[in-house]
């Protein structure tokens, strides 16, 4: 069946760094764009940055632009966000979705925290 599996999030202080990978299995997952959402308490969920199938276009929410980085890994079935110079409000439930013009899904996310 399909899933999509986050993982890499946890605490960092500001200013550190985390790498967050989204493993995909049961659909062929170099025919889907990919991206990464996040939803912080009391917020709605907001795109945070996307790629295309093949990996050669991408597109960043303003907040994040410079500082986090998406690729993919299509021989591994993967998507990952780096995410740099991390500030308090990025703190939020990270998630993975892939997208094509006939299907959705979703993976369970992943908590980062950014605290002192």
């Amino acid at each position: 069946q399909v899933q999509l599996v986050e993982s890499g999030g946890g605490l960092v202080q500001p200013g550190g760094s985390l790498r967050l990978s989204c493993a995909a299995s049961g659909f062929t997952f170099s025919t889907y764009a990919m991206s990464w959402h996040r939803q912080a308490p009391g917020k709605e969920r907001e795109l945070v940055a996307s790629i295309s199938s093949a990996g050669g276009s991408k597109n960043y929410a303003d907040p994040v632009k410079g500082r986090f980085t998406i690729s993919r890994d299509n021989a591994k079935n993967t998507v990952y966000l780096q995410m740099n110079s991390l500030k308090p409000e990025d703190t939020a439930v990270y998630y993975c979705n892939a997208l094509r013009y006939d299907s959705s899904y979703w993976g369970q996310g992943t908590q980062v925290t950014v605290s002192s």
